[in-house]
């Protein structure tokens, strides 16, 4: 096995990635791209043309796997005895991507379009569609905060691919958008999540690129 995870520290999807592959303790190297260099773009691109990372590369298959979900399930093949990302049970499972997918689409997407709207020249704002973003967020945390009712995590007792997605979707959707004073549930969601190892390592290695992002 030759696994080669292809991301940026910066972006929230490369982190849910990351935070998946620490927790399961599979073995990986990593190739850092930067989108702004023509010449590592175009040899991105040559690997996977839709251009998005990360994406996860198994030299051993001479297999190319996109998309920070389906990295994690691949991934999952790999894993450290007992360590595992998805439940076992079908409605578990299912709820498992459910909640995955929301964090990705109603968070971590609608969080883009907030932040990537702060880089348009000036005349180019999207003003509407900003405010659209905002009140989907705030109906996401909403959702999320009374999802966390029960608890520590956002399936209940352990730790799945949903809290990787979760962890930097709300680390950088609370910089555009902070939590209400009375979502506390998600308030204290989050402290766990910023507290948890593997996702603190992931802040801790993009620290030197946070001054990149514009929220």
């Amino acid at each position: 096995m030759s696994l080669t995870l292809h991301f940026h520290p910066l972006s929230s999807f490369c982190q849910k990635a990351l935070v998946g592959l620490y927790e399961l303790q599979v073995p990986f190297g990593t190739e850092l791209v930067d989108l702004a260099d023509e010449a590592q773009r175009a040899e991105f691109l040559k690997l996977w043309p839709i251009g998005k990372f990360p994406v996860l590369r198994d030299e051993t298959r001479g297999l190319t796997v996109a998309e920070s979900s389906i990295v994690l399930e691949y991934a999952e093949q790999f894993a450290a005895e007992g360590r595992r990302l998805t439940p076992a049970d079908r409605e578990g499972a299912r709820e498992c991507r459910f909640r995955d997918r929301f964090f990705d689409l109603y968070v971590n997407t609608t969080m883009g379009k907030i932040v990537t709207d702060k880089l348009r020249p000036e005349g180019a704002h999207d003003t509407f569609g900003v405010e659209q973003a905002k009140a989907q967020l705030q109906t996401a945390y909403a959702i999320i905060d009374d999802w966390l009712r029960v608890g520590p995590w956002a399936l209940g007792e352990a730790f799945t691919t949903a809290d990787c997605a979760a962890a930097p979707a709300l680390f950088y959707a609370r910089q555009v958008l902070p939590f209400a004073d009375s979502q506390k549930h998600l308030a204290a969601y989050f402290s766990r999540l910023a507290e948890r190892p593997s996702f603190a390592r992931v802040l801790d290695e993009a620290k030197p690129y946070f001054a990149m992002f514009p929220g």
